[in-house]
């Protein structure tokens, strides 16, 4: 009985090898920077919702089946979000992060703001922020020039954010004012104004293998890295403050802690919010 139970540990780990290396090949996801526990528990949807008893029944069907892949891909990268999630974030970030970098910039008659959502997903942080930016700076917003980039790897992710159409999911944390001063409504659906896609922009990056990007003021990456397993945390925090400029913030998820070296380079801003000071 033991030798059998060994034998099927073993081919179960071998399948699952096998489906991890299916995936980074078909899909162009790499699997071994995420914790297995988090990995394992998005795959089981899909075997069980495909009908396939195992790891070795589903590679099959991802060799075979292009509609599997799109439907894992989905899978592995959606996010539950919506706007000013969090709202006690938002909060500090609107009261004391934001104009703290807004100071910084002087009397300068150039003045740039440079931010990073990294893991954007369909964009609703990124349009958040612009909205704050927009609110505090009302008339004097033409005297800056901001750049708002949200990066992802999901390609239907990243196209919902460039569209910037959103439903009544995402929209139950926008109070009333921004929601008639920021969005168009039509039917169930909600437009972003134009004034706020002009300072918002989005692209593919892996922040994990991508080439690394810099000058940000500030960067935002919340309820991404928990996934990741910890030698792979350290290195992006660490790459995230080397992407900052002096005095930048770095806004991480609540549930996520700083870990490594970048324990010691950043300063806590505001520690309960998760919010850091380089």
């Amino acid at each position: 009985m033991l030798k059998t139970a060994e034998k099927h540990v073993t081919k179960e780990d071998a399948d699952f090898a096998m489906l991890k290396n299916v995936i980074k090949d078909k899909l162009g996801f790499n699997c071994e920077y995420y914790k297995d526990s988090h990995f394992k528990r998005r795959i089981d949807v899909r075997l069980r919702a495909s009908g396939s008893n195992n790891y070795g029944d589903y590679v099959k069907l991802l060799k075979e089946n292009d509609g599997e892949r799109a439907v894992l891909m989905d899978t592995l990268t959606v996010n539950v979000t919506n706007f000013f999630r969090n709202t006690e974030v938002y909060d500090i970030v609107e009261k004391e992060v934001l104009p703290a970098v807004i100071k910084s910039k002087g009397s300068s008659p150039l003045k740039s703001i440079k931010i990073w959502s990294a893991g954007c997903s369909i964009g609703v942080e990124a349009y958040s922020i612009a909205m704050l930016l927009d609110h505090i700076l009302g008339v004097n917003l033409k005297r800056y020039n901001i750049s708002i980039t949200g990066t992802d790897i999901d390609k239907a992710s990243l196209q919902q954010a460039q569209q910037g159409v959103y439903s009544d999911i995402e929209m139950k944390d926008v109070g009333p004012t921004f929601l008639k001063k920021y969005f168009v409504q039509q039917g169930n659906q909600y437009h972003v104004i134009d004034s706020l896609k002009k300072m918002t922009h989005f692209k593919s990056h892996d922040m994990i293998s991508g080439p690394k990007i810099k000058g940000f003021d500030i960067i935002f990456c919340r309820n991404v890295t928990i996934y990741f397993e910890k030698e792979l945390q350290e290195k992006l925090y660490m790459d995230f403050y080397e992407g900052l400029n002096e005095n930048g913030f770095f806004v991480m998820g609540k549930t996520e802690t700083l870990l490594g070296p970048s324990k010691d380079r950043f300063r806590p801003f505001n520690a309960k919010e998760r919010i850091y000071c380089k």
